[in-house]
């Protein structure tokens, strides 16, 4: 592999093993990107940000599991903004050495979240389920011991990265599980007002006092912009003390948004902005489905 393939501007980091989910992820959307394992979502972070990487791929959400913990807490302090958007479909794969088969496993291991994602799929075979680090840790662990009666949960590629062998393909009870991830940079997307479709993401914190968040909210329902995702954080551990993080359609420099972030501003003690990028075509495609 030749140096500048390796160089950090032809680097994108994300949080795992060669293998995990993130690591597929990276190879859809960046396929001649080198990319570049971390052992904690911190360190993804930082590799972005001291320039040993060009991009970041972080989870964010996922449609059975909820919000990954902790990303938004760390993404205030990252001073990275998010560039773009990707949704990666999660196809869980029984993975075993090779000479095993579904009649000599009896355990399965992988992280907690993928344990609960193929919960009806372990019962019906009543297999053990062992909790893991995480899923191409699990892989590369079984490829070592070599034992027929233990199998792990896992993504095509971390077979193909270990030398298992699938079992069985596409195992998660859910057929909607998705994973939402955010793309990272150290500079903001340059994007055209005029273009789009546009995501925005930003965090505030209201003041504390009765009706804020009701107030501050209220320009984005007068002026018709669509708030496609609003939860909100403890502020070094004091319960009076609530952040924010938001998203919206929409550029800031289109009108109905620039007024409705004016009647934010107004209401909010910060708002700071963390991004605008392109939405992602999956969005249009799950909201046809849901229709």
């Amino acid at each position: 592999m030749s140096a500048s393939h390796n160089a950090p501007d032809n680097t994108i980091a994300f949080q795992g093993l060669p293998g995990a989910y993130s690591h597929l992820a990276c190879r859809a959307v960046y396929p001649v990107m080198t990319a570049l394992p971390c052992a904690q979502f911190e360190d993804a972070f930082a590799a972005v940000t001291e320039g040993r990487a060009k991009l970041g791929m972080i989870p964010v959400d996922n449609s059975v599991a909820g919000r990954v913990a902790d990303i938004h807490h760390l993404l205030p302090d990252s001073g990275l903004w998010i560039i773009g958007e990707h949704f990666q479909r999660v196809n869980h794969h029984l993975l075993a050495i090779k000479g095993a088969t579904m009649a000599t496993v009896r355990r399965v291991e992988t992280h907690i979240h993928a344990l609960g994602q193929c919960r009806n799929f372990l019962r019906a075979h009543n297999f053990a389920p062992i909790v893991a680090a995480d899923t191409a840790g699990a892989a590369k662990d079984i490829a070592t011991r070599g034992d027929v009666s233990v199998a792990a949960i896992a993504s095509e590629l971390a077979a193909e990265i270990y030398g298992l062998q699938s079992l069985a393909a596409n195992i998660e009870d859910a057929d909607h599980n998705t994973t939402r991830f955010l793309i990272m940079a150290r500079e903001a997307a340059v994007t055209d007002p005029n273009g789009g479709p546009y995501v925005t993401s930003f965090l505030f914190r209201v003041r504390n006092v009765p009706s804020a968040l009701y107030k501050a909210m209220g320009g984005f329902a007068t002026n018709g912009v669509n708030m496609t995702k609003l939860e909100s954080y403890m502020v070094g551990g004091h319960f009076s003390a609530t952040q924010f993080y938001a998203e919206v359609d929409g550029h800031p420099d289109q009108k109905a948004l620039k007024l409705a972030f004016e009647e934010l501003n107004f209401y909010s003690k910060e708002v700071r902005m963390l991004g605008t990028y392109p939405a992602h075509p999956f969005r249009f495609e799950a909201a046809n489905q849901a229709e």
